[in-house]
Formats: structure tokens, C-alpha cells, sequence
């Protein structure tokens, strides 16, 4: 098997690193045309509480967003094996296993770090995959709490909240308030209010797909089966489209996480999906198996 270099991970400072850019001008023009920098500092100690709140309960939040149930190792005994096996070739604590009572094919990990995991799979899955497409999965699920996502996609969504409440209060109490002192004009306040928060939201999109693109190769790497990854891939694809997951608050919430995109994408839908479009996904895992 070829393993292939797509810097992923350069990919995600970059995005990261335009998160950080994108705030800090925003919150140049706020100090230099409202004379009112401190707001900053108040919105950004908001969004990092709320952010850790998420962040110290995500699994609990995902878990109860799916009406998820765990099971022993004596009712799934299949699924506490396959866990083993490749929590133990990671060197990586077991983490706890859930199902979803939900007919739609998916699955995803979840916990703010490898002692404090879970991975959930849903009924849908478990009945159109085989042992080898599910072993393929579960690695990729795996590899998101290994290489911390959680952790990534919890500052991106700080950053993101800090950003679209930053420009919020640019698009009401900044402008012309302090233009003879070099203030931002009321046309360039409402245009960076407005696409500050279609910017960030691309940017986390961005980011999303950057590590589903790592996981994916990551947990092929892990599995030794990225065939196997990609099977599972099509299927999930194929059978969403018949039995998508209805769309709530609390599923919203939950789909980044997932391995495939639960909802129907059509059309823009596609634009911001979480999720990069999975014939690429699939081209990928064919060439790191030398296809």
C-alpha cells in the first residue's frame, strides 16, 4: 500500500490561521472606528466558555442528539473485538461502544480525548456493511478521536462564534461612529459585517473536510484496508440518498461528526456540506492502495 502526503495538516493551520487573521481585523476596525476595543475581549471570553462547555461534554451532547444506547460485549461481541483490535494496534485506550436506533447508515466517535471516547454506529450501518467495511469505518472514526479533532473543531467553533458575534456588533455600533478619527465608512462596516460570517463559515467547512480527508487516510493506514474504506464509502453514499436522517437542531448538531453526510446534498447543499464530495474520498483511498 502507497501511503500519500496531501498535507492535511499544513491545510489545517492554514484555515486555522485564517480564522485568526479574519478576527483580528475585524477587531483592528473596531478599535480604530468605535474607540470600543474591549468589546472584544467580552465576546471572546463568551464564545471560549461556551466552547468549553461543549468541549468537556461532547460526548454526552452527540450520544443524546442520536438517542444513542450502549451495548456490552456480551450482546455485541463483533463490535467489542473489532474495537479491540485496533484500539490495541494504536496503542490507544478501548473506548465505549453506542448504537443509534436510526435506519439511516452511519457512524462517529466522539470524547474530548482517547480515555474519555465513545463510537457510535447506527443501526443502517450495521445491517448493509460487512465485517471488513465496518473494521474500515471504525478505524476512520477512530483516527478523529486520535488525532484530537474534537479538540480542532471545538476552536474552530470558538473562533467562528467570536467572529460572527465581533462583526454583529461592527454591523450595529461600528461604522461612521468615529469617522473623523479615521473610522470604518457605514459601506465597508455593513460589507465585512455581512461576509465575515459566510467567510468563517467556509473556513470551518474547509477545515471539516480537511480532517475527514485525514481520518480517512489515517484510519486506512491504521486498518491496512483502504479498499475496504472505500466500499463502505459507496455504500453509505448510495443508501443515504434513499434513507437520509431528518434534519433537527440536535442531528445538525451531530452530522460533522459522522463519516458521511446523514442529510441529502443537492445543488448549493453541496457548497457548504461538512463533508468533501465522496468520489474524491475515493479516489483517494484507491491510490494509497496503489490503484
Amino acid at each position: 500500500m502507497t501511503h500519500r502526503n496531501y498535507h492535511n495538516g499544513l491545510k489545517t493551520a492554514v484555515l486555522l490561521g485564517g480564522m485568526w487573521v479574519l478576527l483580528l481585523a475585524i477587531g483592528a476596525l473596531i478599535a480604530g472606528g468605535t474607540g470600543r476595543s474591549y468589546w472584544i475581549w467580552i465576546f471572546a471570553g463568551i464564545g471560549l466558555i461556551q466552547t468549553a462547555y461543549s468541549y468537556w461534554n461532547s460526548t454526552k451532547i452527540a450520544l443524546r442528539s442520536m438517542n444513542a444506547y450502549q451495548v456490552t460485549e456480551q450482546e455485541r461481541p463483533d463490535l467489542y473485538a473489532m474495537v479491540r483490535e485496533l484500539a490495541e494496534r494504536a496503542n490507544q485506550p478501548m473506548p465505549t461502544i453506542w448504537i443509534s436506533p436510526t435506519q439511516t447508515p452511519n457512524a462517529f466517535a466522539t470524547g474530548r480525548n482517547p480515555q474519555n471516547a465513545a463510537v457510535c454506529f447506527t443501526e443502517g450501518i450495521l445491517a448493509i456493511l460487512g465485517e471488513r467495511e465496518l473494521r474500515a469505518v471504525l478505524g476512520h472514526e477512530l483516527m478523529h478521536v486520535y488525532n484530537r479533532d474534537i479538540l480542532t473543531s471545538s476552536i474552530a467553533a470558538a473562533m467562528a462564534g467570536v467572529i460572527t458575534s465581533v462583526a454583529q456588533f461592527l454591523m450595529f455600533f461600528g461604522g461612521g461612529s468615529r469617522r473623523e478619527n479615521g473610522g470604518v465608512g457605514i459601506f465597508a462596516t455593513i460589507a465585512i459585517s455581512l461576509l465575515a460570517p459566510i467567510v468563517t463559515t467556509l473556513i470551518q467547512f474547509s477545515l471539516s473536510r480537511t480532517r475527514e480527508f485525514d481520518a480517512d487516510e489515517d484510519g486506512a493506514t491504521l486498518t491496512q484496508d483502504p479498499l475496504a474504506l472505500a466500499s463502505a464509502l459507496r455504500k453509505l453514499e448510495k443508501t443515504t440518498d434513499h434513507v437520509p436522517l431528518q434534519q433537527t437542531p440536535e442531528t445538525e448538531n451531530v452530522a460533522a461528526l459522522m463519516i458521511a453526510n446523514p442529510f441529502r446534498g443537492k445543488g448549493m447543499r453541496k457548497l457548504f456540506s461538512t463533508h468533501p464530495p465522496m468520489e474524491e474520498r475515493i479516489a483517494r483511498l484507491e491510490q494509497m492502495a496503489g490503484y
